[in-house]
């Protein structure tokens, strides 16, 4: 729109027409938007790029007009008003339904013809001989993108970073790719005599529409929808031409720098849009609950285009209609109506009622939820009760389609987040599309919905400056590293932001998920966003408003935070910092790259202890990754870099709780148990006690039920009775009936309990576990202890000791186990059991593991790295050995080291060697100066030879690490080598199994010959098995580099203890309590 329309500032008034009982309503009265006048003898092409087109002059200038997409004061041309998303439909039967395709909805959606140009003015004679040329246009999908349909030069990933000059607002002339979308349609005859509309739901980023050779318009705002009447430049009973020229850049660019993929097109849906003659226009919905959050007044402005007779009618969720009313309405009308105790929308009971609105042939649906959002005392509430935001960001993400998300795939998104409890999205960083909006509605989620807004780019600009010691003294320009001043603060922008704001709050104002406005992201902060709060805030005070650039919360009605620690969160309530009306959300938090995240418990902790956290989204929801393939054929998801862009980010775009395909990883099952719904506070054999963590809904739809677990066995014990009516918060205890302990000494013995759904739901079906808690029924202090000594057998057949060779030791007995000793080198080299030989390579004292993605930028990682603790290596000073009544014993002392450095860690390694197996014991002493902080792991590490799958006790059957291991339950499990690597999309350490009593791998067709590890009482043991060296991870940057590097032998890794993941990839490093420290230690272990 021509930002000469705003020169005045828009007026913000009560509206005389609201009765005094429908609070919350205001009128923004904006002036008339206009489009700037443009001469009638300009060809169509000089429209659009501002070049005219006669090849004879005598002089003139390049370009003539500055293009619509690089010219800061045209953000659209034509554009209707911005309008709530809604269809309209021909009776109120075909309303209810919600059936699009019973609508005056045309989808022009499909394969439209495509070119594709370097720049707008490389495609002059593109509109004018499409006639001609459109046979040897290629074909494109819409929606899509074109760089994932073979156009162009590929996705480009930044996280910051401008990927191309900055010049703000100008875009480059000759660098600036242009797709030409061509395609026909003709009108239905339903459609006579109503106005013509055409809608983009999302196009990237900027697009010029033009009609049987005519130019309806322009419009810029990616995530935006565009709406244009095309009743004067459409035809009845003939094919219409319609053409649209898409550019990759536009000045609107600088304001759309999230951290995603660069992609381009119209990427969201088509549609033509029949609107009779008197038409509903738009409409407006507030509820609004009185003190005690029992009865309500339904508030509805309708506009209209003409004064008309409406028909109001409000159905409840079986269709029967509660409330019916007909009145005389102006163009703008404010309704409101009484509704006694409706049933409350929320995200733990999303009730939702129908709305209808009837005028002479328009019938318009609106769903409506009765809530209330209030900041009360520093509290975020919903109908008056505190809410805790249990969410995630969620980009739009398709791996094979990037942005254009197909509905299903949409839908599953978020039936698996309500399946893993996720109470709330963040649409980071943009609207996004209005279909997750209704799924929201339906399936209870809570939304904060944020603006199109990101121009994070400007901060490494400022920042190199300051680096760099810059100042422009011929200019007399003292540069301050202010990054707010390019366009968040700088008013030649500021009605680019108003419009963002703008087309968020007008389309999507009408659902009740959305709880927050949110005014961007990483937009520094500057006049603008007060701009865009004030108009949010005029337009609907029903909701508060977030921005975290705002850092103290000058403008926004909450504080907002970026990966903060749970310690300085606590810190910022206990002391009372900030305007202590006002809540804090974590709008990022636990970074959720590669392996981890690690130590959430302590956020969601902070959360519940103080009234004033709100919770918070984790960042993100999935990765990014793009399916494509290497020259060979091979499979891959495909980071920044993989497709010659640059600059890029690398694999930063792989930092969600989902995998690129969007199925769960490990770190989202970590979540789901974190912040279940019902927590298990204590217990012993006979009463749980238990704490409601929902928001609004007691525990009356849940199914409790208990089962004995230890090692060996799973015994179901029955149902348990859950006290009806426990309200949010409030505690309960459950009697356990029935339960009689087994008398297995030294045995770990748990009491398990489950929650799951009594009946079906919308998003799971009955059965579906919510939360579950383990109890450990053998008291810590008084059980039994398994010594390794006890689990040592005496050797019923007499061991033998040989020296074979100046090198070489042989132990053992026939039949049964032999060994083979190495003197020089002080390794196991060989174990045969039964005549089977069991290693590949000995087992060897280690310190170090494949770093992780938040290993890798932490004090930890850059240590291990630094120290080359991963370069150490066993060196021999002695080795003694003897046989006595208990067997053969080994005695190696030897120093472990890396090179170059002269920290070592002194090591004595007894083994002691029996029929039944060998007990290992080891001890270690870190000297020397330049030691690693701390190890990443602490254990042995061997090949095993012809291993099918591992079983063991322990936590299982997932990965799990020492501050991610909740959500793993104690039990007996039996799984494949293969399932026991996680293969993240870039190759770092995982798989590791914690918590684990003992461990046996198992031989491929041999039952006798495998061989079993046991850690005896030790709580934090850990293993892992997989077909890849620590070196071939370390080494490999995607899974088909590190494919090649498998070995045919399974590596080993016994951890008596193994340190935490973390969430230091973009946020705080592992946590004291799970670090694992460069200090003497003494362990042991039986391998059998």
């Amino acid at each position: 729109m021509d930002r000469s329309a705003f020169q005045e500032p828009y007026d913000v008034q009560w509206d005389e027409e609201s009765p005094a009982d429908a609070p919350g309503f205001v009128q923004i009265r904006l002036p008339a938007v206009h489009a700037t006048p443009r001469p009638d003898n300009l060809d169509a092409t000089e429209l659009s790029t501002g070049c005219a087109s006669s090849p004879w002059r005598r002089g003139g200038s390049f370009p003539q007009h500055v293009p619509d997409w690089s010219n800061q004061k045209v953000l659209h041309r034509n554009t209707l008003p911005p309008r709530a998303s809604f269809h309209v439909y021909n009776s109120v039967d075909d309303a209810l339904a919600r059936n699009v395709s019973k609508s005056k909805t045309v989808s022009l959606n499909g394969t439209w013809k495509f070119k594709l140009a370097k720049s707008p003015f490389d495609t002059f004679g593109d509109l004018l001989d499409r006639e001609f040329e459109s046979q040897k246009w290629g074909n494109i999908k819409v929606p899509g993108m074109w760089q994932l349909q073979g156009y162009g030069k590929g996705p480009q990933y930044t996280n910051v970073n401008f990927p191309f000059p900055v010049d703000p607002p100008n875009i480059p002339f000759d660098d600036n790719e242009t797709g030409c979308y061509l395609r026909t349609f003709e009108l239905p005859r339903s459609f006579r005599n109503h106005q013509i509309r055409l809608r983009f739901e999302g196009v990237d980023s900027s697009f010029h529409v033009f009609i049987n050779d005519n130019e309806v318009g322009y419009s810029q705002g990616s995530r935006n929808p565009s709406e244009f009447d095309i009743t004067e430049f459409v035809e009845e009973q003939r094919k219409n031409t319609l053409f649209v020229r898409v550019y990759q850049r536009c000045d609107g660019t600088y304001l759309e720098d999230q951290d995603q993929w660069w992609l381009s097109g119209i990427f969201r849906d088509v549609n033509l849009l029949a609107f009779p003659k008197i038409r509903i226009e738009d409409l407006q919905i507030q509820t609004h609950l009185d003190q005690a959050y029992t009865d309500a007044t339904l508030s509805v402005r309708v506009t209209l285009n003409t004064p008309s007779d409406i028909g109001l009618s409000l159905y409840d969720a079986g269709g029967v209609p509660i409330i019916e009313s007909r009145v005389v309405a102006s163009p703008t009308n404010a309704i409101s109506i009484f509704v006694q105790n409706p049933q409350k929308w929320t995200a733990d009971t999303p009730y939702l009622y129908q709305l209808v609105l009837t005028a002479p042939g328009c019938v318009v649906e609106q769903r409506v939820g009765f809530r209330t959002v209030q900041v009360k005392r520093g509290v975020f509430c919903v109908n008056g009760k505190p809410v805790k935001i249990r969410g995630v960001n969620r980009h739009e993400h398709h791996p094979d389609s990037g942005r254009a998300v197909p509905y299903d795939f949409l839908r599953q998104d978020l039936l698996t987040m309500k399946r893993h409890n996720i109470n709330a999205i963040r649409t980071s960083h943009y609207i996004n599309d209005p279909r997750l909006y209704d799924l929201a509605d339906e399936f209870g989620l809570w939304i904060l919905d944020e603006c199109d807004l990101e121009c994070h780019g400007f901060g490494e600009i400022d920042c190199n400056i300051l680096q760099k010691g810059s100042s422009n003294h011929a200019k007399g320009i003292e540069i301050k590293g202010n990054p707010a001043r390019w366009v968040s603060d700088n008013p030649e922008w500021t009605e680019a932001y108003i419009d963002r704001a703008r087309q968020a709050v007008v389309r999507d104002k009408n659902h009740p998920s959305i709880i927050l406005w949110s005014l961007g992201n990483e937009s520094f902060y500057g006049r603008n966003h007060q701009a865009m709060y004030d108009f949010i805030h005029a337009y609907d005070p029903t909701r508060p408003i977030h921005y975290e650039g705002d850092y103290w919360a000058q403008t926004a009605d909450i504080y907002s935070r970026m990966y903060t620690s749970a310690e300085e969160i606590i810190r910022f309530v206990e002391e009372s910092q900030g305007d202590t009306s006002k809540p804090l959300v974590m709008c990022e938090y636990v970074h959720a790259m590669g392996t981890g995240p690690g130590a959430v418990k302590e956020y969601v902790d902070a959360f519940y202890k103080y009234p004033r956290l709100m919770g918070g989204f984790v960042w993100e929801w999935a990765n990014h990754g793009l399916r494509t393939k290497t020259a060979r054929g091979e499979e891959y998801y495909g980071y920044g870099g993989d497709f010659g862009d640059d600059p890029n980010d690398g694999h930063f775009v792989l930092d969600g709780l989902c995998n690129s395909d969007h199925t769960p990883t490990s770190g989202l099952t970590e979540y789901k148990k974190t912040i279940e719904p019902v927590q298990i506070i204590s217990g012993n054999s006979k009463k749980v006690k238990i704490i409601n963590r929902y928001d609004h809904a007691d525990l009356d739809h849940l199914k409790c039920t208990w089962t004995l677990v230890g090692d060996g066995f799973r015994k179901y014990g029955g149902l348990v009775e859950i006290p009806t009516g426990i309200q949010r918060n409030h505690t309960a205890e459950l009697e356990i009936e029935g339960l009689t302990l087994p008398e297995l000494p030294g045995c770990e013995i748990y009491l398990e309990v489950s929650f799951t759904l009594r009946h079906s739901t919308n998003w799971a079906p009955a059965g579906h576990e919510v939360a579950f808690g383990q109890i450990r029924l053998t008291p810590v202090g008084k059980r039994p202890l398994i010594s390794l000594e006890q689990l040592t057998l005496k050797s019923p057949t007499a061991l033998q000791l040989q020296q074979i060779s100046p090198q070489h030791l042989r132990i053992g007995a026939t039949p049964g186990n032999n060994w083979i000793f190495n003197i020089v080198h002080g390794t196991l080299t060989s174990w045969t059991s039964n005549g089977k030989e069991l290693l590949h390579t000995p087992p060897e004292l280690t310190f170090y593991r494949a770093v992780t993605d938040n290993d890798r930028p932490t004090r930890f990682g850059q240590s291990w790295i630094g120290s080359r603790l991963h370069q150490t290596k066993n060196h021999v000073r002695s080795v003694t050995y003897s046989m006595n009544g208990e067997g053969v014993t080994v005695k190696v002392e030897a120093r472990i080291a890396p090179p170059v450095l002269q920290w070592s860690i002194e090591t004595e390694i007894i083994y002691t060697f029996n029929d039944a197996g060998v007990t290992i014991k080891v001890r270690g002493k870190p000297r020397g100066q330049c030691l690693p902080n701390t190890f990443a792991r602490l254990g042995l590490e061997m090949g095993l030879k012809d291993i099918e799958s591992a079983s063991w006790f322990g936590r299982g059957p997932g990965e799990a690490y020492r501050d991610m291991k909740l959500s793993q339950k104690y039990g007996n499990y039996t799984l494949p080598i293969s399932k026991l690597f996680t293969n993240p999309e870039y190759p770092q350490d995982n798989g590791n199994r914690t918590d684990v009593r003992h461990v046996t791998f198992n031989v491929k067709n041999d039952k006798k010959a495998s061989l079993k590890a046991s850690f005896g009482t030790l709580e934090e043991a850990s293993f892992s098995a997989m077909n890849y060296t620590t070196k071939d991870i370390d080494e490999s940057q995607h899974p088909y580099e590190l494919y090649k590097k498998k070995k045919d032998y399974t590596v080993v890794k016994l951890d008596w203890v193994h340190m935490g993941i973390g969430t230091g990839s973009c946020g705080p490093a592992t946590l004291d309590e799970y670090v694992l420290k460069c200090e003497d230690f003494e362990y042991e272990i039986l391998l059998s």
